[in-house]
């Protein structure tokens, strides 16, 4: 199983150093990394980035756009088209990088294109120049998935690409076969989603490009460990990634206030190893076949074995 985290969750307890932190990935056993584009290779290059990569046995699973400072008002869909470009360019510029570290994925969460007030924007010239964007960035990257990642709100009241059945539509209407969709499990919750559907419908339509896995009590971004709270919707959720065959990386979001950081992403590894073995034991087929019954009782029997 492929496994990354939250890069910026380490970086306090190892003094911001970047190797000290990828050594410490490999000491836990985690197989990837996910950059956060610029934030994380500002001072690296990318032959310097797969150099320190290849030193710790580590491979980038891809970066992840984070948009600060001059995009609070929005980014791709942004009112001043110069900031829209902007952002454009920097995604491009992602996926130069990503390429060039031999990563697969770019992650594109648009947290400031949304609004906060009624009339506070043109939702149909928002929505054209997000999709536009998002086409030609498809278009200056075909070899390189570029992934979608959409969350309800924060930090906007109202996140513009919000669902599951918002994402999909962009994606429809983009109409390109590298576009698809990060799911993270959290941002599901807040949206009142089941986790497990979504990871069912894009799994099944081949445009499940990304996992972030983590858990909460769906009111926020709580970023809990895995499993913790949600144990059997996790493990729905996870059975449907297997059953199509998901083979990126599984992305441990999640974020240790009180907690060590390196602790708690060892018991996120272990948490994920004992639900995958779960699963295994079980059987996948078994499991199919009480879905299949479409039946409370049966489902609930299931949960008695998951537990036992």
């Amino acid at each position: 199983m492929k496994t990354a985290t939250r890069i910026n969750s380490f970086l306090p307890k190892f003094n911001n150093d970047l190797e000290e932190v990828f050594k410490e990935f490999n000491r836990i056993g985690l197989t990837h990394v996910d950059l956060n584009y610029p934030e994380h290779v500002i001072d690296s290059s990318s032959d310097e980035m797969k150099a320190l990569l290849e030193k710790y046995d580590l491979k980038a699973n891809g970066v992840a756009l984070r948009f600060r400072n001059e995009f609070i008002n929005g980014e791709l869909g942004n009112a001043d088209i110069n900031i829209s470009q902007e952002a454009l360019t920097l995604c491009k510029e992602a996926a130069d990088y990503c390429r060039e570290i031999q990563g697969e994925v770019v992650t594109i969460w648009l947290g400031f294109d949304g609004f906060d007030y009624s009339f506070q924007i043109n939702y149909e010239k928002v929505w054209q120049q997000i999709k536009n964007c998002l086409i030609e960035i498809a278009d200056y990257a075909p070899d390189i998935k570029i992934s979608i990642e959409y969350k309800p709100f924060q930090p906007r009241a109202y996140a513009f690409i919000d669902s599951l059945g918002i994402a999909m539509t962009m994606v429809n209407e983009v109409n390109r076969e590298n576009v698809g969709i990060t799911l993270d499990y959290c941002h599901m919750l807040m949206k009142h989603e089941n986790p497990a559907y979504g990871a069912s419908i894009l799994g099944s339509k081949n445009k499940l490009f990304g996992v972030h896995l983590n858990d909460g009590y769906g009111l926020n971004d709580d970023g809990l460990m895995i499993g913790t709270s949600s144990l059997v919707k996790t493990f729905e959720f996870l059975y449907y990634t297997k059953l199509h065959n998901y083979h990126h990386a599984i992305y441990f979001d999640t974020f240790p206030v009180i907690e060590d950081p390196v602790e708690e992403c060892e018991s996120n590894l272990k948490m994920i190893q004992r639900i995958d073995e779960k699963i295994e034991k079980i059987g996948m087929e078994k499991i199919g076949s009480i879905i299949e019954q479409n039946s409370g009782v049966k489902a609930s029997e299931l949960v008695l074995e998951i537990l036992n």
